[in-house]
């Protein structure tokens, strides 16, 4: 698969979970916890760097991305275990708690799962583009030195 490709499938899920943390606060009403806003403040530029990356074909700018998709994973990886483990199940983190559960399918399809999944397919699409552009470089890089 190429790296425009990897691009896209990151950019593609980047605004399939912005337009639906959206929508789920702006059209089904449900107030984001304390955590959700961690996530959103992590997944929202992603579709802005990657829709850039994507355009202009900069494949460096995967490094970045990775960087905040991993951050925003491990938030959302928080915020399911939260909800999900009993022992946690006391924390709160504002307003309204992290505990609540607006959607659960089939008993552990949740918001913040759903951000994680989102979250693990741009981290695994931009560091495979970020390994590829540092293979290619140090292809280059050697193949100079040995011209020389």
């Amino acid at each position: 698969m190429s790296k425009n490709s990897l691009l896209f499938i990151g950019l593609a899920v980047a605004i399939i979970a912005t337009i639906g943390s959206l929508f789920l606060s702006e059209v089904m009403y449900f107030i984001p916890c304390e955590l959700c806003w961690f996530q959103r403040i992590m997944m929202y530029p992603l579709t802005l760097i990657l829709g850039l990356a994507y355009l202009k074909r900069d494949y460096k700018q995967a490094y970045y991305v990775c960087i905040l998709s991993i951050l925003g994973g491990l938030i959302a990886l928080l915020h399911y275990l939260i909800q999900m483990l009993p022992f946690e199940s006391k924390t709160s983190c504002g307003i309204v708690p992290c505990t609540v559960d607006y959607l659960n399918w089939f008993g552990f399809i949740t918001i913040p799962f759903l951000a994680l999944i989102a979250f693990l397919i741009i981290s695994i699409t931009s560091f495979t583009v970020w390994k590829r552009v540092r293979e290619h470089s140090c292809n280059e890089l050697t193949h100079s030195l040995k011209k020389e």
